[in-house]
């Protein structure tokens, strides 16, 4: 099997005492490209540092929601520069990890708003997918992405919606990002609606460091982990795992433009 992790922050500090060896170990277990997402005007630099080091790492630069305190009106700026700079890069994928969040109730919504259709402008504007983060707030996405109508689509990272919501979002030209939450046993919601999923609408991913799958609880999540994720994934969808590898990949090539 051969398997892309379409959301990572293998930047994180939590990587650096074994970011190689892990590395060869996703190669030996077919997980052989990466994307790497940024969250923040301060690890874009490292992030673009660690893509460079190997060929199967790709980036996506964005400001995540939950670091609302933390953006600064000219990062916004320097985000387009960066974009701007690195366009046509073929290690540039995305922009990203971006969205709205209503889950954390600290966090200002109207601020969420404008920082959120700023990025989408962006991902307009140089043409690329917009890899999104959205908690209990799919319905203001779903009315943002209807009036921005991205030509690149993008990706729903961690998708728990409804049917009805997966379908909105197929429809504007999202995948459904599918990782370890929906491994758990009380995931039942969550489970139910996998099983309604045709296999174009989704891609694999971990978020590691996060969100680790119920076979490896309370521990450091791994790219490592993919090929686990999607044989149980597999058996909730009722597809042989080299089913979901082979589509997830396929859709991840096709977004991102890769040849495959």
């Amino acid at each position: 099997m051969r398997l892309t992790d379409t959301h990572t922050h293998l930047d994180f500090p939590d990587f650096d005492a074994d970011r190689s060896e892990l590395l060869t170990r996703c190669r030996a277990q077919g997980v052989d490209k990466l994307v790497v997402l940024g969250v923040y005007q301060g690890n874009w630099q490292r992030l673009w540092e660690l893509v460079r080091s190997d060929a199967g790492l790709y980036a996506a630069f964005g400001l995540h929601p939950a670091y609302l305190e933390q953006h600064r009106p000219e990062h916004l700026g320097e985000l387009r520069d960066w974009l701007q700079r690195l366009a046509g890069h073929p290690q540039l994928c995305a922009v990203g990890e971006f969205g709205l969040d209503y889950f954390l109730e600290q966090l200002d919504r109207e601020r969420q708003q404008a920082l959120f259709e700023a990025q989408l402008e962006l991902a307009a504007e140089f043409e690329l997918p917009a890899l999104l983060h959205v908690r209990r707030a799919h319905a203001p996405t779903i009315a943002s992405l209807k009036r921005f109508r991205l030509k690149r689509g993008g990706i729903i990272h961690a998708f728990a919606g409804s049917v009805e919501e997966a379908r909105e979002y197929l429809k504007l030209g999202f995948k459904l990002g599918l990782g370890g939450a929906p491994t758990w046993p009380q995931a039942k919601r969550l489970q139910q609606t996998l099983a309604r999923l045709p296999l174009e609408a989704v891609v694999l991913e971990t978020d590691a460091p996060d969100m680790a799958p119920a076979m490896h609880p309370h521990q450091r999540n791994s790219p490592e982990y993919l090929p686990e994720i999607c044989t149980e994934l597999a058996r909730l969808m009722d597809v042989e795992p080299a089913q979901l590898a082979a589509a997830s990949s396929r859709n991840a090539a096709e977004l991102f433009g890769w040849a495959r």
